[in-house]
């Protein structure tokens, strides 16, 4: 484990009171998480300023810069929220913070629709007082549940098969029922599968226990469980494992910075995929990890888990006719490589 920064990530909450908004300040919601990390990084790489909201109840402060404002605090808190907005003037919300285990929603819905559709809801409507025109919101490929069509296009039925695809779905709702009340402009990302981790080694998946097969893959492959474990060995596949379209965690920030530069010029809310257009099977995973670590590693094959689609690869037309994005890591290879050199760094190794 990376060591913790400085002593200033203690506290309890961490105000720069900003006189003059000049700069676009934008707030990262759960942006000590896994994918919140890399945008706040990728943020100060071009020179905007960031606050992060985190509660830290899964993310880490040390993989944030130690430069940028951190505020403890939970985005269920609204008298927080409005301090927050007001005192670090912000003009652009960028959420992430949200529970992100399908089985886990299974077995307990009412939390995620609590974290999840709850506190973004009042996210929201603190955007909406403190005046704040400009949105990005986390979504997912699981409001489409499993599609009738491959790849996914975002005007494809949403069918959610777990509470964590239709808590996002709801949140979505909400967003566009709020552009059309309000001065209020929104973009919700449906990632697909997100992987990798920084090329520069400044940050990656660090959660206990994740459920990311890549991640999960490369713990079993350097030693630390026992086994992989595959969750379904009979779907409508040419292996008989899940297809998942997976995108390195760098070109998914790259695309948010474009969609957000888009969104403030357009005013026009989207909801867009993310991810390649292209899907690989579990064991086609499997095999590029074991490529990386120059070793094989036990598989151990259970059955499907409830709310897994067979198949899940987006279209990305409406994505390249918004932006002008060009992937950098758009490899299997390349983003095990880079998941496998951070869970070694996060070893010392």
């Amino acid at each position: 484990m990376l060591p913790p920064s400085a002593s200033r990530r203690t506290a309890a909450f961490h105000f720069i009171k900003t006189p003059e908004k000049i700069f676009m300040t934008v707030l990262v919601t759960g942006g000590c998480g896994y994918i919140g990390c890399h945008l706040v990084w990728a943020l100060r790489d071009r020179g905007v300023r960031a606050v992060v909201l985190d509660n830290l109840s899964t993310g880490f402060d040390w993989a944030i810069p130690d430069d940028v404002t951190l505020v403890r605090g939970d985005i269920g808190d609204g008298r927080l929220l409005d301090r927050t907005l007001r005192e670090q003037a912000v003009d652009t919300i960028i959420h992430f913070a949200a529970s992100s285990v399908v089985p886990e929603s299974v077995t307990d819905p009412l939390a995620y629709y609590g974290n999840n559709t709850g506190k973004s809801r009042t996210l929201i409507a603190a955007a909406v007082r403190g005046g704040v025109k400009t949105f990005l919101f986390s979504s997912t490929a699981s409001v489409y549940g499993n599609p009738k069509t491959v790849p996914i296009r975002e005007d494809a039925l949403t069918n959610p098969m777990s509470p964590y695809g239709a808590s996002k779905l709801m949140t979505e709702m909400m967003l566009a029922d709020t552009a059309r009340a309000h001065d209020f402009h929104y973009a919700a990302l449906r990632y697909f599968n997100v992987a990798g981790a920084d090329p520069s080694g400044r940050c990656g998946q660090s959660t206990a226990k994740a459920s990311h097969l890549i991640k999960a893959a490369c713990e079993t492959a350097l030693g630390l469980r026992p086994a992989i474990e595959v969750f379904g060995s009979d779907f409508e596949t040419p292996d008989g494992t899940g297809v998942r379209d997976y995108i390195h965690v760098s070109d998914l920030v790259e695309a948010h910075l474009l969609l957000l530069d888009h969104l403030r010029e357009t005013k026009k809310s989207q909801i867009v995929n993310c991810g390649y257009g292209r899907g690989f099977s579990v064991l086609e995973v499997l095999g590029a990890v074991e490529r990386a670590a120059g070793r094989e590693f036990p598989v151990r094959f259970s059955p499907r888990r409830p709310g897994d689609p067979a198949v899940s690869v987006a279209s990305t037309d409406l994505l390249h006719q918004l932006i002008d994005w060009q992937p950098k890591w758009n490899d299997i290879d390349a983003i095990v490589d880079h998941a496998l050199a951070w869970e070694k760094r996060r070893l010392g190794k």
